[in-house]
């Protein structure tokens, strides 16, 4: 049986996974930790295989979604299915790679809330900021600058993953808010037209965190595709 392993996004933990563990729990999922101790996407990846063997279902939000992706990369053949929640397979533009140095700095300089707080509307639909925006707060200052700043360069840093992305021949999910800013909805329309078995989901009234705003679609529509995958 194939293991479910849910990679968290930059700064995330378990909490960005609360409403999906219960959820999820006939096929016992595992919410990974490697990004909290690995320099880059590829060493994450790596750190992952080695972790977890055997055969692997990854369910990657955002950055883990990259992580996910590196990994069926590196092993094609380990990888039963790949869900990709708000995610994106292109290397960053240099505007935002200017935007994540700038962040960088004030990080090193104990200026994390200034950087997050003001910038939360970003990452949540108008609907749903209100209610979440403390949650989302409270785990990504919880990280510490050391890990946003070790985590922000491995984005940075990452490989482009569209060239690789026709090759997978696992079943590919790929979820992503309508209203999304962070990875917009034609990042993921990207991805699911480049993978040869790839189900497309856009969720309305949703941002970048579908996790945590769209819970009810996210735990449906991972549950209805995990059943198809993993019986």
């Amino acid at each position: 049986m194939a293991t479910l392993v849910l990679l968290p996004g930059l700064a995330g933990d378990s909490a960005m996974w609360r409403a999906q563990l219960p959820a999820l729990a006939r096929w016992q999922p595992v919410v990974a930790g490697v990004h909290r101790h690995e320099g880059s996407i590829p060493a994450m990846a790596a750190a992952l295989l080695r972790q977890h063997p055997g055969d692997l279902l990854l369910c990657g939000a955002s950055m883990g979604g990259m992580v996910a992706m590196e990994a069926a990369r590196q092993a094609p053949g380990r990888i039963a299915g790949l869900a990709l929640l708000g995610t994106d397979a292109r290397a960053d533009a240099p505007d935002m790679i200017a935007l994540r140095e700038a962040a960088i700095v004030l990080f090193a300089e104990g200026r994390a809330r200034e950087v997050i707080e003001p910038n939360i509307a970003m990452a949540f639909h108008p609907d749903n900021a209100d209610a979440l925006s403390t949650a989302y707060l409270e785990f990504v200052l919880a990280a510490g600058a050391e890990q946003l700043i070790r985590q922000n360069r491995a984005v940075i840093a990452r490989p482009d993953a569209r060239p690789h992305l026709p090759r997978l021949r696992c079943p590919v999910l790929v979820m992503c808010g309508e209203a999304d800013r962070l990875t917009p909805p034609e990042r993921s329309r990207e991805i699911a037209a480049l993978v040869p078995q790839a189900q497309l989901v856009l969720v309305p009234r949703c941002g970048h965190m579908l996790t945590m705003e769209r819970p009810d679609v996210v735990n449906a529509t991972l549950s209805d595709w995990l059943l198809r995958v993993a019986g």
